[in-house]
């Protein structure tokens, strides 16, 4: 039977989509030894063995042995020296923990294709492994790099457990494939997500839909069959990369017709009026930014701040709802009943909005269960999201992290562009054509314009810059085309 160090072998490295395959079996059957109080205590690359259907199997325990009461084996140094963790090499012993230690040295090895700590003479590593000093792989994801850290940790009560260990950002944010093929034990996989999202997103949708009653509107040209080119029309994937048209710049004078829009819903015995306060915002927001200033002689001073914004998104909201990447590295779905949920980074905790002005929070491990599939529908998109943006290397610079709080409240759609509009007050406007993207956040005499053009760094705007030199050209038409969208709500 073929074993994971033949693959490593033909392979050199994994991809991190096969590495939480080969993980996620590996977790499911060190779970059940752990239950036994059984551990390993020579988890490796040889010991894992693959089925002819590919799924791996934990293999030869000739090293395994039950624990003590206190939760540890034997003080006894045994097991492959490059994959002992620290209380074994300090004799303290094994302990489930020590299990732990070790997948994480499998997960940097079949990521990187050496080991983490490998030195001559023997000494020299185990002081290595004593401090958890390895070299930091640069080419993984940042999630990857903090699974393996977390794994690696010296501590043994800082690593995760095997319950926590799949809640990790590296398999909630990050695409798992449901099988993989024979022949991706000597070459790599191509992984196809089918539109949209999948046979999965679509069992994970009709439960979805069974328990939403009130849709989002749409617009009357939403096609009910697949296009002729065999994908849904319904499904439209955005991101920097991706225009909503062919068509060029739009111009101040093109009507505007909505194709789609989203709001999340309000509390009948909330407040009048209350779901559109954002748009008023909004169009006051623009207006301060579209005012005539002097004559501008020049551009405005350019400035760079950190600021928080979609980088990708996708629209599904006529079945599911309509999914969106911040660049802190949290995902959110404004659901088509209404309603909104989020995944925000580090540690997985879930917020829900069940209308205007009600939240609740979750750790990942205790969302109802009645709200499950909307759980689904939303680590689906994330980790879809999270899969696109990483091949089209358009990970964003983590910024400052987002409150529980905040929620996409409005989305709309037209020929030309996208609004956003987030419950901070932060409207974004995504244009087609030419890809430029604009953010307004704060308000009054606090008001950024931060401006994207393709190729280009992003720049910042305070309402002083503009107010002295104007509204830079590149982004008036674009404001003007977002509030003409606006006033025909």
């Amino acid at each position: 039977m073929q074993s994971l160090a033949h693959v490593l072998e033909a392979r050199r490295t994994l991809t991190e989509p096969e590495v939480r395959y080969y993980l996620r079996g590996l977790v499911s059957g060190l779970r059940y030894l752990h239950q036994q109080h059984i551990v390993h205590r020579d988890l490796k690359l040889s010991n894992f063995f693959l089925k002819k259907n590919m799924e791996v199997k934990i293999g030869d325990l000739g090293l395994a042995a039950k624990v003590g009461p206190g939760g540890r084996c034997h003080r006894v140094l045994c097991g492959t020296p490059n994959f002992l963790a620290p209380e074994v090499v300090s004799r303290n012993g094994h302990s489930c923990q020590s299990d732990i230690w070790a997948l994480g040295c499998v997960t940097y090895l079949v990521l990187t294709g050496s080991p983490p700590f490998m030195a001559a003479p023997l000494s020299e590593m185990y002081e290595n492994i004593l401090a958890s000093r390895y070299p930091e792989p640069t080419h993984l994801s940042p999630n990857a790099c903090r699974l393996i850290a977390r794994l690696l940790a010296p501590n043994p009560a800082e690593r995760p457990s095997l319950d926590h260990l799949l809640q990790d950002d590296f398999f909630t944010q990050g695409f798992t494939p449901d099988r993989l093929p024979p022949h991706s034990c000597h070459s790599p996989p191509i992984f196809a997500i089918p539109q949209p999202l999948g046979r999965l997103f679509q069992k994970v949708g009709q439960l979805l839909l069974s328990q939403c009653q009130l849709p989002c509107p749409h617009t009357p040209n939403e096609a009910s069959c697949p296009g002729e080119d065999g994908s849904d029309p319904d499904f439209m994937e955005l991101g920097i990369e991706a225009p909503l048209s062919e068509r060029g710049a739009p111009q101040p004078e093109v009507s505007v017709y909505l194709l789609n829009q989203g709001t999340l819903q309000s509390d009948p015995a909330g407040p009048a009026g209350s779901s559109v306060q954002e748009v008023e915002e909004a169009v006051r927001n623009l207006q301060l930014c579209l005012d005539p200033g002097p004559p501008a002689m020049q551009g405005p001073p350019r400035e760079q701040r950190s600021i928080l914004w979609a980088p990708k998104w996708v629209d599904y909201s006529s079945k599911y709802g309509f999914g969106y990447r911040l660049s802190d590295g949290s995902s959110g779905v404004l659901l088509r009943d209404g309603t909104h949920m989020a995944l925000r980074p580090p540690g997985g905790q879930v917020s829900y909005m069940p209308d205007r002005g009600k939240l609740e929070t979750f750790a990942l491990r205790d969302v109802p269960s009645l709200l499950g599939a909307k759980l689904a529908v939303l680590r689906l998109f994330a980790g879809y999201m999270q899969q696109r943006l990483q091949e089209e290397g358009g990970l964003p610079v983590p910024t400052e992290s987002a409150s529980p709080s905040l929620c996409l409240l409005r989305f709309l759609v037209s020929q030309q562009a996208l609004l956003l509009f987030f419950s901070d007050g932060t409207l974004q406007v995504s244009c087609s054509g030419d890809q430029v993207q604009l953010v307004l956040c704060g308000g009054g005499e606090e008001l950024l314009l931060t401006v994207w053009e393709r190729g280009q760094p992003h720049t910042s705007y305070t309402l002083g810059m503009l107010r002295s030199h104007g509204c830079p050209p590149a982004a008036r038409h674009h404001l003007l085309h977002a509030l003409r969208m606006l006033q025909s709500i």
